[in-house]
């Protein structure tokens, strides 16, 4: 019985250093902590949910989902179980599942405010999920976006039609299927006047269509009411070549929050979408002897440490070249001034600026994460597509000289991947779930040798020899990676043939940790890793344009 209350005494010990180490937003520490307390006492819920919630600080979404579920079996009751499960699932974007933690929840706390907040608004994001799969279009049927547009006759004036007949149509005939959908589902009178009324501004904007009286709207030969305006003070680019100054007087602009006018975004995001799609899936980069390339990793919308990269770093030219390693975008409130500097480089001079793929270059993310009400607020709806176009066109890694594999989440589940395979990958669409795609963006090193699950819940953990295998088999040298935060903005690992850079200081206004760039001189492309803190930004808080429900969380 003693030794019984001793170990009971250890665990809360333990429990109650872990906390502190979360409060102080030591996130990896409390987990640890968490998991010795877990150890000594495997029954207790509340080390269980706890350990969930530093996963969830983390992005560790795989490993908080299987904390939440444990704390849940050993206690059915625990609300917080219910709780950090339906945050975790949120995060991954599976609304469906979130909504029914949410609903034991509510059982189990019927009085709760909070509980019965969180339910109403998850609630809210499954209805508008259903909403926009029933009005989506297929996607053998779609037309792009980019397509669409011509910048060059932008400002051309309105035309007599705007938006083609079967848009309209269509938009009728999914009124009449939403209102045959919630007659089904509920039948009361209040969906029967709810489900009138969605048909009614339905058909009238099918018949503003028709008569082509919706300004604003795209065609292959114009775009309305975007008329650069005389009195405009900010960056314009003359013709189709972006120049450095232009660039810089963009960068000033965006630095003092004033923003571009749409006709010159539509531009570089067009002209960057041309230069992407002649690009293979696996880019190979030449650094010729006796110069350098700078390899940076996530930048999450985090333009003014951008800026500051650029500052201690020089601004990306063909003598100073620069590859940003994905997730560009989401979490900082500043994506859309980042992505669009970046575009502008690679436009400005291609070999200056490469790009690859990130987890965060998706629509599943950006509708979560924030980039998408970004867009929709410092742009429009039309540029929402456009981007998510855009960045189904990013390269999905790069090689360089031959002997670095740059990639921003990981290597594979199977061994005998190829760079050939790779290449072969058609990256042309959303990231699926599985396969050589969903891989690259996701997996995460692990110190344990062999594969092991993913703590994010997609992907895949790998261990040294797997990362050696495939260096040995692709006649390669050093893998680099981004994907994680890191304490020091970097971490070398399995036995130095892998780097993980992250170049997000401050990641979030919260993590505390290091950015982190690296530069590599040929011929021996020995790794020079320069790591920087965050610097102040404008009072506008990360997440600011994220999805409501998961700032709930934040």
């Amino acid at each position: 019985m003693e030794t019984q209350n001793s170990n009971v005494s250890r665990a809360e010990e333990l429990k109650l250093l872990a906390n502190e180490a979360f409060k102080a937003h030591k996130y990896a520490q409390a987990i640890e902590l968490y998991t010795q307390a877990i150890e000594i006492n495997s029954q207790n819920a509340v080390y269980l949910a706890n350990r969930a919630f530093a996963h969830l600080k983390l992005e560790e979404y795989g490993s908080a989902i299987q904390d939440a579920s444990m704390a849940i079996e050993v206690d059915p009751k625990y609300s917080k179980g219910y709780y950090r499960r339906g945050a975790a699932l949120l995060a991954m974007g599976k609304f469906k599942e979130a909504l029914k933690d949410f609903q034991q929840l509510k059982k189990i706390c019927p009085n709760d405010p909070d509980a019965s907040k969180k339910l109403k608004e998850c609630e809210k994001a499954v209805m508008k999920l259903k909403f926009e799969e029933a009005i989506s279009v297929p996607e053998a049927k779609r037309r792009l976006v980019a397509d669409s547009i011509d910048y060059h006759s932008i400002g051309a004036g309105p035309s007599s039609s705007s938006v083609p007949t079967e848009v309209a149509v269509a938009a009728i005939a999914i009124a009449i299927a939403i209102v045959a959908a919630m007659l089904m589902m509920v039948g009361t009178t209040t969906a029967i006047v709810v489900a009138t009324i969605v048909v009614v501004v339905l058909m009238i904007l099918g018949a503003c269509w028709f008569s082509g009286r919706i300004a604003g709207v795209f065609t292959k030969s114009r775009v309305h009411n975007l008329d650069v305006d005389p009195q405009y003070s900010g960056a314009r680019i003359e013709g189709d070549v972006v120049t450095l100054d232009f660039v810089k007087k963009m960068m000033e602009d965006f630095k003092n929050e004033k923003c571009i006018h749409k006709r010159y975004a539509f531009q570089i995001v067009l002209q960057t979408r041309e230069l992407l799609r002649a690009l293979p899936s696996l880019v190979d980069i030449n650094v010729p002897e006796g110069k350098h390339f700078t390899v940076c990793g996530d930048v999450h919308g985090q333009f003014y440490d951008l800026l500051n990269i650029f500052e201690l770093n020089g601004l990306p030219s063909e003598e100073n070249p620069y590859l940003f390693n994905g997730d560009f975008v989401d979490r900082g409130s500043f994506s859309l001034e980042v992505i669009l500097t970046l575009f502008a480089f690679k436009c400005m001079s291609p070999s200056a600026m490469y790009l690859a793929r990130g987890n965060h270059e998706s629509k599943s993310m950006n509708k979560i994460y924030g980039f998408e009400g970004e867009v929709r607020s410092k742009l429009n709806e039309t540029f929402v597509e456009l981007f998510a176009e855009v960045f189904c066109c990013l390269p999905l890694a790069h090689v360089i000289n031959e002997k670095i594999f740059v990639v921003h989440g990981g290597l594979f589940s199977v061994d005998g991947v190829k760079l050939s395979d790779i290449r072969a990958i058609d990256r042309f669409c959303e990231p699926p779930e599985e396969g050589l795609m969903c891989e690259l963006l996701w997996s995460d090193p692990q110190p344990n040798l062999g594969r092991g699950p993913s703590k994010r819940g997609v992907g895949l953990a790998f261990g040294a020899d797997v990362t050696k295998r495939f260096l040995q088999e692709n006649n390669l040298d050093l893998v680099v990676r981004s994907h994680e935060v890191k304490d020091e903005g970097y971490e070398i690992e399995h036995d130095g043939k892998l780097i993980t850079v992250f170049s997000a200081p401050n990641y979030c206004d919260q993590m505390g940790n290091k950015g982190a760039f690296i530069r590599f001189e040929a011929p021996d492309l020995k790794p020079n890793i320069v790591t920087f803190s965050a610097v102040p930004h404008p009072e506008v808080m990360p997440m600011a344009y994220a999805n409501n429900f998961l700032r709930m969380f934040q």
